[in-house]
């Protein structure tokens, strides 16, 4: 089969979305198999390039080019599904692949047996099954997990899946928008080294500043409706961006300074018969003298993490011999033996499922020990992000209100001078939750976990919806805050800039990581080729073994019927949640009619009353299904 060349041309592409200018007459060339990040503020339009790209958004004016039968190809936006296996929903993914196989397997014709059993020697269709188990293992799911029913994992961890498909299709263009922000650590470090030795073309948006310099050799940036190509990693584009600005800022200065000379030349002597020529001249100078922009950045409002106003004595935590999980006897960590002192800086490494999650409750005291010892004093506040609070925002409540609640003797110019300082103007203030962006959403949510200056502040995924220059700002609040910092994130650069210490979360328990993250990332890298390749063989040889077909089949069954009960007190524990966060919207709508307290005061103190009792029905159930979740998903983990 002869490869498609393919590179991709953006030719004077202008793209408006509800009247309001994206892209304004951009071009840019992407040569063939060059590996290039597109960055740019959030908002920027680097998602709705893609789209142009696919095909799926129509532009105003200008097109897109790739040779004739170049592929492109992107993640799928929707989750597999369904009873297929996730090795088999890979594979279908190489639809030619999977319609040669067919017809090899029904061909009658001497001469077309042959044509396609060579055309599947050219694809190198029979070494698929290994190549699938490999990408599969490296974003994070073992030999066992492969064989399941895409149906039985989380939406999450089936975007995996879905990523999976598309880096094994190898189409000649991929294109990426932020695919690191349903990985862990260690599926990020595995991505940034498969995409180095991608053999075709990728344009990949992505917020990670260690992707954007290992993985990418030049960057694409999108900003005020232009793009501008740069040769080499991110760090390089930001310096020469730097370098930039300031020549810019320079040249603009002088164009000033210029143009002052020239405006005092003219006033002084344009009504001087002498000198009334050299005015006018001067004058027309002026009016063709174009002025030199200023490259500056649109400024990005800080995060604020005020530090607490007395310091705690250490140790802050100390846990002896302690285990945590959500079933009796069946606990999740174990054998945890750590203190954390109030000026440490700890970054959790461990892959997803691993527990850190359930550590970080732990620290948060929403869990409790169920063996050993944690020690805490009960002065100790606590901040604690995860990324799951982001849907547990009131949505119909503003920055304005959730601030007001935390505030309640406060004057409303104080609360708004609060909302300031965090980064919500006068505008963004008053917008109610569901219409903010999803960094909008985050940086409300920090100011709600740190609002109480906490001793510890528990980071739970913080940079997902953050775009590079947000996350500096973070790193920044993050290093002047006093108290200690417990970090889980998938963004290297952000436990390298903020984290002293390591704790891995791994085999049940956690003890400290004595390397540092570039060691760690070089074993697992090694671990994983180990693992990868014994997975491949393994996978190869019970795929030709009916025998063990049919037992891995036995054993799924029996598996589902474990976790089915389970599943089903989750599913239960959501309707029951909807419908009391329903009941509880009913009853708000019907308090914020202010006239209602005036007509019907007494049934007006019934309703607040009644609202706190189904306040707290819904706490409760909350927790309730947080630990139903958790037990679900160690159950499949264990089967």
């Amino acid at each position: 089969m002869v490869e498609a060349r393919a590179m991709l041309h953006i030719n004077d592409l202008t793209y408006r979305i509800d009247g309001r200018l994206l892209i304004d007459h951009a071009s840019a060339a992407i040569p063939t198999g060059h590996k290039v990040g597109l960055v740019g503020r959030n908002g920027s339009g680097k998602t709705t390039l893609l789209h142009l790209i696919t095909g799926e958004l129509v532009p105003e004016s200008g097109g897109i080019t790739v040779p004739r039968n170049a592929r492109i190809g992107t993640v799928a936006q929707e989750a597999p599904g369904g009873s297929r296996s996730l090795i088999d929903t890979v594979l279908a993914a190489d639809t030619r692949r999977a319609a040669l196989m067919a017809e090899a397997d029904h061909a009658t014709d001497a001469h077309r047996i042959a044509e396609v059993q060579l055309l599947l020697t050219d694809i190198s269709a029979h070494s698929a099954p290994a190549r699938a188990a490999t990408i599969l293992a490296g974003l994070g799911f073992d030999e066992a997990a492969q064989a399941r029913p895409c149906a039985e994992f989380s939406g999450g961890w089936r975007m995996r899946v879905a990523l999976a498909a598309i880096l094994f299709v190898e189409p000649d263009v991929l294109l990426l928008d932020e695919p690191t922000n349903y990985l862990d650590l260690e599926g990020t470090i595995w991505l940034e080294s498969y995409l180095k030795s991608y053999p075709h073309t990728v344009l990949i948006v992505s917020h990670d500043r260690d992707l954007l310099n290992k993985a990418v050799e030049a960057i694409l940036h999108l900003d005020k409706g232009k793009l501008t190509y740069y040769s080499g990693g991110y760090d390089r584009f930001e310096r020469t961006r730097r370098e930039q600005q300031a020549v810019q800022l320079k040249l603009k200065k002088k164009q000033e300074d210029a143009r002052r000379h020239m405006q005092d030349y003219v006033d002084r002597f344009r009504y001087k018969a002498s000198k009334a020529r050299q005015a006018q001249s001067r004058l027309k100078a002026l009016a063709r003298m174009e002025p030199v922009a200023a490259m500056v950045d649109e400024r990005v409002a800080p995060f604020v993490f005020p530090s607490p106003a007395k310091a705690m004595s250490p140790p802050l935590i100390r846990f002896e011999d302690a285990a945590v999980g959500y079933i009796a006897d069946r606990p999740v960590l174990r054998n945890i033996t750590l203190r954390l002192d109030p000026d440490d800086r700890i970054g959790l490494l461990g892959a997803n499922g691993n527990g850190k999650s359930t550590f970080a409750k732990l620290l948060a005291r929403r869990l409790s020990v169920a063996d050993g010892r944690m020690s805490m004093s009960r002065k100790v506040e606590i901040g604690y992000f995860a990324q799951h609070q982001l849907d547990e925002l009131n949505p119909a409540q503003s920055p304005y209100d959730h601030i007001r609640e935390l505030m309640p003797e406060a004057t409303e110019a104080q609360v708004r001078a609060r909302l300031g300082a965090l980064g919500f103007g006068f505008g963004k203030a008053d917008t109610k939750a569901d219409n903010l962006s999803g960094g909008e959403k985050a940086r409300l949510l920090f100011a709600l976990a740190s609002f109480g200056a906490p001793h510890l502040l528990i980071l739970d995924e913080p940079t997902n919806h953050l775009d590079v220059d947000s996350r500096e700002a973070l790193v920044r609040a993050i290093n002047d805050y006093e108290g200690a910092v417990v970090l889980i994130s998938h963004d290297r650069h952000l436990i390298e800039t903020c984290a002293d210490r390591l704790w891995l979360v791994a085999d049940g328990t956690v003890t400290p990581y004595d390397g540092d993250i570039e060691e760690y990332r070089r074993s697992l890298l090694d671990l994983g080729r180990r693992k990868q390749a014994g997975g491949a063989e393994r996978l190869a040889s019970r795929q030709v073994s009916t025998i063990d077909r049919v037992e891995q089949k036995r054993r799924d069954a029996e598996a589902r019927a474990r976790v089915a009960p389970l599943k089903r007190k989750v599913e239960a524990l959501e309707a029951e949640i909807a419908a009391t966060q329903t009941e509880l919207a009913r009853i708000d709508g019907r308090l914020a009619d202010t006239a209602f307290y005036d007509r019907y005061p007494d049934a007006a103190a019934a309703l607040v009353r009644e609202r706190g009792e189904c306040a707290k029905k819904l706490n409760r159930l909350e927790h309730d299904w947080y630990a139903a979740s958790e037990a679900f998903e160690a159950a499949r983990q264990a089967s």
